[in-house]
């Protein structure tokens, strides 16, 4: 019995090693390599076979990510597609289409363009660490005061733990943000800078575990809620992965704070 649970673990750790090492399985709901809300800093995607093309090491496969999130709360179905690549191993590209149907308003659609750089690779003790930007646009009738587009800019760091009794992915980093509701009710005239945060846990070979943590925005006239969400992925082999989460987005009666209550979300990633 030992060896048969010793061997679990050490495939268990060994699947979840070879896939992050070959890239971030999902693309999170704005496009960007990582979980649901949050970047991490692996790029995206996995390098292509040298003895398929020349051009090993500098495109890699593309991967595609598309979310549900239902917000029963507030009756908000919130749709969204994601795609990215990755140049040279370090340099991820990313786009993502946002659609947030809510009731008696016309549908809200959002662009997002990211870029993320590698700037430390990970190794036994050192995290890899990652710089990032979203460049967003919403299409809500903002009021004045208020813009349809802006940036947000971070920093993250991830590190895959393999010593304990089953692998675990720690990460997290700081986001300096306009955006009011990830940008969907616009982008404020100032910035802040919050936390973000996951933690993952690969019970088994093909199945994580995890939480994961958005400190919300806060400007003069608009204070975003925090974010978090309980998910389960199921890696159902090496391009398929489904995921299916609880997702709390703040209170929705609070006179404080923009929250848009909780609900249900599932995912379906597909990496080339």
């Amino acid at each position: 019995m030992k060896k048969l649970i010793v061997s679990i673990l050490v495939v268990s750790v060994s699947v979840f090693t070879n896939m992050v090492s070959a890239g971030v399985p999902l693309n999170n709901l704005e496009g960007v390599g990582g979980i649901a809300f949050n970047p991490l800093a692996y790029p995206a995607g996995t390098g292509l076979d040298p003895n398929e093309s020349s051009f090993a090491d500098i495109l890699s496969k593309p991967q595609f990510g598309a979310w549900y999130v239902h917000l029963g709360d507030t009756n908000i179905d919130w749709t969204t597609f994601g795609v990215a690549e990755t140049f040279f191993k370090r340099l991820e590209v990313s786009y993502g289409h946002e659609t947030i149907a809510l009731e008696a308003v016309d549908n809200i659609y959002k662009n997002n363009f990211g870029a993320k750089l590698l700037v430390i690779e990970e190794s036994d003790v050192i995290p890899a660490v990652s710089v990032g930007a979203v460049w967003k646009h919403t299409t809500f009738d903002v009021p004045d005061g208020v813009d349809n587009s802006g940036t947000d800019y971070y920093l993250v760091a991830t590190k895959l733990i393999k010593s304990l009794p089953a692998p675990v992915l720690l990460s997290g980093g700081i986001l300096s943000t306009e955006g009011r509701t990830t940008g969907v009710l616009g982008f404020d005239e100032d910035r802040d800078e919050t936390f973000f945060g996951n933690i993952d846990v690969i019970p088994l070979e093909n199945v994580a575990v995890g939480f994961e943590y958005k400190q919300g925005a806060k400007f003069d006239d608009f204070k975003n809620a925090n974010y978090w969400d309980a998910h389960v992925a199921w890696f159902v082999n090496k391009n398929l992965t489904l995921v299916g989460a609880y997702v709390n987005s703040g209170d929705h009666e609070s006179t404080s704070k923009v929250g848009l209550g909780d609900g249900v979300v599932f995912s379906i990633q597909y990496a080339f």
